[in-house]
């Protein structure tokens, strides 16, 4: 499946969506970027049951500013509507498919009881 921009007005419905979901926050002047574009591409084509979208931090200033983008290319996946992953520079193919089939890999279940204690905790401070 070919990659799909992400705008402001689709990102949150993407990556809140069930299953997996991958974003390449990414500029057209990045090096770095434009390295890691053809392993992205070449990974989406791999795996057609994840989703892979891609986020140009120029266009999308504000998007990015809210995702606390500081660094690019950044890489963050999603997996049924929660952030799981996130890491900035660019990965060579062997670490985007160790990437990919970690998260495919996760106990939700467990997941989503991590995520629920450390709001509770968050919640007492």
């Amino acid at each position: 499946m070919p990659t799909i921009d992400l705008t402001h007005d689709v990102f949150e419905d993407t990556v809140t969506s069930d299953g997996i979901t991958l974003v390449d926050f990414w500029a057209e002047w990045c090096g770095p970027c434009k390295a890691f574009g053809p392993v992205y591409e070449e990974a989406s084509n791999q795996h057609p049951d994840v989703t892979f979208g891609k986020v140009d931090t120029e266009a999308e200033q504000a998007l990015s500013q809210a995702a606390n983008i500081r660094s690019i290319p950044t890489l963050m996946a999603f997996r049924d509507g929660i952030l799981v992953f996130s890491q900035p520079g660019a990965l060579p193919a062997s670490s985007l498919e160790e990437v990919i089939t970690a998260v495919k890999g996760l106990d939700m279940e467990d997941v989503r009881k991590q995520v629920a204690e450390a709001q509770k905790e968050a919640e007492k401070n």
